[in-house]
């Protein structure tokens, strides 16, 4: 797909996702401040299926108001679930908490895919244009771009569309926080600019992975496998960056771990993080042991 397309569909689907906003204040920060990056670009530019949309947010109050708008949404649909999420500030940025489950789900959890349990050969299936989408939406009798998934990172909407609430900035902020050299491409919302960096370019063209250092070392080695099945190559040094800032961080610490398994998506390791948690309530003096970690993942996978 070329550059002129990609901007048009971005600015497309940035329209459709503003209009259907019936906040007149969030609908202006979103409108003003989203930026739209990832893997849809890269799959956009190899002419393959968009498995999602992700969008960002240049600013707190921004992420702030699109936290609470959805999360008032979600429960207002669904009013009758005994759990509701709620949103928090806590540790300098904004969380949606789900008590004891973790997530929140318009269906099921089991429904939703995430990249660790997407299978590639799968991909074909997605809808690749935003617009049959909409109209498959509508003739359901679906309300366009409603939350469906909620997490303590991000808000999936209807549409394709994944609003991550963990991290917000300017691109290069944003991107600080990536792993890969071949997902840093963006397109602002406020002027329609889209930025294609040469090293991405490469990478997608050669379908290398390059690790360009990331605070969560943990979820991109495992991302990996993702790639690898899509034919993707990754060399021996690169593991080895993410093997050396891996090596600086304490796994037995709950916090530690539980934010390197969340990484960028919560819901492939809620288990396992539920376990700890529960465990630890229950004994105070409990601690995480590589066998009980091992005993665990076992057991659940």
């Amino acid at each position: 797909m070329k550059r002129k397309t990609i901007k048009t569909v971005f600015n497309n689907l940035h329209n459709k996702l503003v209009e259907s906003i019936d906040d007149e204040a969030v609908k202006e920060l979103v409108k003003k401040n989203s930026i739209i990056t990832g893997g849809a670009i890269v799959s956009m530019l190899r002419g393959e299926a968009v498995n999602d949309y992700d969008y960002y947010f240049t600013n707190w109050e921004t992420v702030e108001a699109v936290a609470n708008y959805y999360v008032n949404k979600f429960n207002a649909i669904h009013p009758d679930k005994a759990i509701k999420p709620r949103v928090i500030i806590e540790e300098q940025r904004v969380r949606i908490r789900v008590q004891s489950a973790g997530v929140a789900s318009e269906g099921n959890a089991e429904d939703y895919q995430y990249f660790e349990t997407v299978d590639p050969t799968e991909a074909a299936s997605y809808v690749n244009d935003a617009v049959d989408v909409l109209k498959a939406e509508a003739e359901e009798g679906k309300p366009p771009f409603r939350p469906i998934f909620l997490t303590d990172n991000a808000i999936t909407l209807s549409n394709k569309i994944q609003m991550v609430i963990r991290f917000y900035g300017s691109p290069e902020e944003i991107h600080d926080n990536y792993d890969f050299v071949h997902a840093m491409s963006w397109w602002r919302s406020s002027d329609g600019h889209l930025e294609l960096p040469a090293k991405a370019l490469e990478a997608i063209l050669t379908k290398e992975l390059l690790y360009h250092g990331s605070k969560y070392p943990l979820a991109s080695i495992i991302r990996t496998r993702k790639f690898i099945q899509k034919g993707w190559t990754i060399n021996a040094g690169q593991y080895l960056k993410m093997a050396m800032q891996l090596h600086d961080l304490d796994l037995k610490e709950l916090k530690v771990l539980e934010d390197q398994l969340i990484g960028m998506d919560a819901a492939y390791f809620q288990q396992i993080i539920t376990i700890l948690q529960e465990k630890q309530q229950a004994d105070e003096h409990f601690k995480i042991s590589s066998a009980y970690l091992i005993e665990i993942i076992d057991r659940l996978y």
